[in-house]
């Protein structure tokens, strides 16, 4: 295995080892025949390569003593320096974890005066990552990863090409958007390894991206893989393959361990994509230095500082001791900033770590309601009526949970420029028709995308971090399983890494939860949430009825909007059209639509349930959501013409839980039955037993949910999901007490 000693014993004797040439050249010309790196520029650049080397040595030194908690290094990828050097500095990038040199050479490259010290400070910057201070320019402390908001640099922490769905969907957003951080002709560029090329993430940015540009969906990105080789027992041949396969996207190779190479495939590359607003791949063939233990020993012949000292001093710009002299100085900056940050402070409190996670800021999520309210029933009350064709909803009567949900969504249309509504089939509908006319009226801010929910929710996270409001559609539960990486890791962790400097607002829909008379089966009835219960910050809304539908996806909008907030809209498929609750032809389940005078005055805050009372006494507390509440309000009715009072609480938000509302009406009856759509085990039910037990509930407790299995199809469904009769078992066993 190659050490940091033997790496830089190789490095001093290839260098001592090299003659300069009798003819030089002046730092203006190119720094060898047939390129257009000049000597001045690769001196530079040159200078953040070594800074990108020293802080490998640096970290690992720090690891040594405790002090250092990140080694996975930029070694053998130091040529993205060059891509660096070949984009713009207002052009926003995803730098994945070997971009140190790219790092170092944009910050030197943003400072027109004193770039050594704005060097040695982007050495600072990325040791204050490693060792976890406060003071790292973007995590504060959090993680090690290479961002800025200053340079435009976006974090990215994730599986292997994880970010790179992000990446497409900044670039579509980049010129549809009014983000004043960005130039209209500015291009997106993400890095990746080639560890990532066989991963979902880089499959679905690749085929997206040809998708939108075969589409005339121009997106102005440049994706840019380093090929180290490190990916597994792929054949020869098999990334280059890959990439150069992909329709729409323009691919060019080139030898990223040689500066000169790189710095012109990068420029020529940057400037296609900039010029005509489509895809490109740039491929650059790397070598992966001090890697881990089980590594393959590596080809240090290929080593890119060797390779540009050889550059340097074949076109007479630097004596080999020159270079070394250089490496020395370089090192020793390097080590001073790394003793310099050791006694910086760390993350002391969950409240500090936390602090960027997910901010709630209830008051002005409710003054954007109000405003939102003021611009419908003023200024834009003819836009309005004319969005809706004359005919607005809350004339038209009493309506449907899906019925209220398309008028919101043109309610929201109407008043917000930047919102976006988008998915599989949207244009037509989607699978339940939820949306269908939305694209007569919203023109082409509602579309169609592919099928994929890794694509349609990056391409979410991309235009979101570019100033849009993005709404997405996907086709239900199971979908959401296939993208879980991109909510996960991309969008709740956005604002948390980066201390809130950039953040991805969100409203993603999905008919959610079982519908034992519908289709079917275990993927059409998937139940399980379990995959949204512990991801950091999310809002999940789960609104029961249509007289909740509208003021809880304005609240979601108004969140995403205020806070950065990453919701999830959960829409049970089964009560869409359902018009009844006690008997057939009562229209109880229907709600008239809300004019915008009323907004405020239904707003339904985060974390706030809906409570129900049916009979006078206090005997009994049902807790649900969904599909729960219309069965419980229906066994409720029936307790209460035997004389039984029941309180209903329909949480409505389940994450973050209702706390204060469960409890308080569960301590008023003292008997509490959980009615939970999902599974027994990790479903929403556990959530609320918990909440009780920190909320120091006494009483009894009971829970019905869904069994722990998959939905099977037909009448089988009935046995495994909650139904009418085991709520009303339960119920009576609890009375009986």
């Amino acid at each position: 295995m190659t050490t940091p000693q033997s790496l830089d014993e190789r490095f001093r004797d290839a260098v001592s080892a090299l003659r300069p040439p009798e003819r030089r050249r002046a730092p203006g010309d190119p720094v060898r025949d047939g390129v257009t790196l000049t000597g001045a520029r690769a001196l530079e650049l040159f200078d953040a390569q070594l800074t990108s080397r020293h802080l490998d040595l640096a970290a690992r030194w720090l690891h040594s003593f405790n002090e250092g908690f990140h080694t996975v290094g930029s070694a053998g990828h130091e040529g993205n320096a060059a891509v660096a050097a070949a984009l713009r500095g207002d052009d926003p990038a995803l730098p994945h974890d070997r971009a140190a040199a790219f790092y170092c050479a944009r910050a030197a490259h943003s400072a027109r005066e004193n770039r050594v010290q704005r060097l040695e400070e982007a050495a600072r910057d990325i040791l204050r990552g490693v060792v976890a201070s406060v003071r790292d320019p973007i995590s504060g402390g959090r993680d090690k990863v290479f961002g800025n908001a200053e340079l435009h640099l976006v974090p990215v922490i994730s599986t292997p090409a994880g970010h790179l769905p992000r990446a497409v969907g900044l670039a579509y957003g980049l010129s549809r958007s009014p983000d004043p951080r960005w130039p209209a002709d500015a291009i997106v560029a993400a890095t990746f390894g080639d560890d990532g090329v066989d991963q979902p993430g880089a499959i679905a940015a690749l085929h997206a991206a040809g998708w939108h540009d075969l589409a005339e969906q121009r997106i102005p990105l440049l994706l840019v893989c380093e090929d180290d080789a490190s990916g597994g027992a792929a054949p020869d041949g098999w990334v280059a393959a890959v990439l150069r396969g992909r329709p729409g996207v323009r691919y060019t190779y080139a030898d990223g361990c040689d500066l000169a190479a790189t710095f012109d495939a990068a420029a020529e590359a940057a400037e296609y994509v900039r010029r005509e607003r489509r895809p490109a791949v740039l491929h650059l063939s790397t070598v992966r230095l001090l890697g881990d233990p089980g590594d393959p020993e590596p080809d240090l012949e290929r080593d890119p500082l060797v390779g540009t000292a050889r550059l340097l001093i074949e076109a007479g710009l630097f004596e080999p001791d020159e270079v070394i002299t250089r490496y020395d100085e370089v090192g020793w900056q390097v080590r001073k900033a790394a003793e310099e940050v050791l006694g910086e402070p760390k993350l002391a409190t969950v409240g500090e770590i936390v602090a960027s996670l997910a901010p709630r800021r209830p008051l002005r999520v409710a003054h954007a309601i109000t405003d939102a309210a003021s611009r419908a029933a003023g200024p834009g009350a003819a836009s309005r009526s004319r969005i809706f064709g004359g005919r607005l909803p809350e004339q038209a009567g009493p309506m449907t949970l899906a019925q209220t949900i398309n008028a919101g969504l043109t309610d929201a249309l109407a008043t917000r420029p930047h919102l976006r509504i988008f998915g599989p089939g949207t244009t037509r509908g989607g699978r339940h028709g939820v949306t269908a006319g939305l694209r007569e009226r919203g023109g082409d801010r509602v579309f169609d995308t592919l099928p994929d929910a890794t694509s349609v929710i990056g391409l979410a996270l991309g235009a979101g971090l570019a100033g849009l409001l993005p709404v997405p559609e996907l086709t239900g539960l199971a979908d959401l399983h296939n993208g879980e990486n991109q909510v996960r890791v991309e969008a709740a962790t956005m604002s948390f890494l980066s201390s809130g400097a950039y953040r991805n607002p969100l409203v993603l829909r999905i008919p959610a939860l079982a519908d034992p008379y519908g289709i079917g089966g275990p993927l059409a009835n998937d139940n399980s949430l379990a995959v949204l219960r512990d991801i950091p910050g999310l809002v999940v809304a789960a609104p029961a009825r249509a007289q909740d539908a509208a003021p809880m996806l304005r609240t979601c909008l108004a969140a995403a909007e205020v806070d950065g907030s990453v919701c999830v809209f959960l829409e049970p498929a089964a009560l869409y059209q359902t018009r009844d609750l006690y008997q057939q032809g009562d229209n109880e389940w229907l709600a008239p639509y809300p004019a915008p005078e009323q907004w405020a005055g239904q707003h339904a805050p985060i974390g706030r349930a809906r409570i129900y009372t049916l009979g006078t006494a206090q005997d009994l507390t049902i807790v649900t959501y969904g599909g729960g509440v219309r069965m419980s309000l229906r066994v409720a009715a029936r307790l209460a013409a035997d004389g039984y009072g029941t309180r209903v609480v329909d949480l409505r938000w389940l994450s973050p839980l209702p706390v204060a509302d469960l409890v308080r009406e569960s301590l008023a009856t003292g008997r509490v039955l959980i009615v939970d759509e999902t599974r027994r085990s990790g479903g929403v039910g556990e959530g609320v037993l918990a909440a009780l037990v920190d909320g120091a509930f006494v009483g009894s407790a009971r829970r019905v949910a869904a069994a722990d299995a998959p939905v099977p199809l037909g009448p089988a469904a009935q046995h495994v999901l909650v139904g009418e009769d085991a709520i009303t078992e339960g119920a009576q066993a609890l009375l009986a007490r």
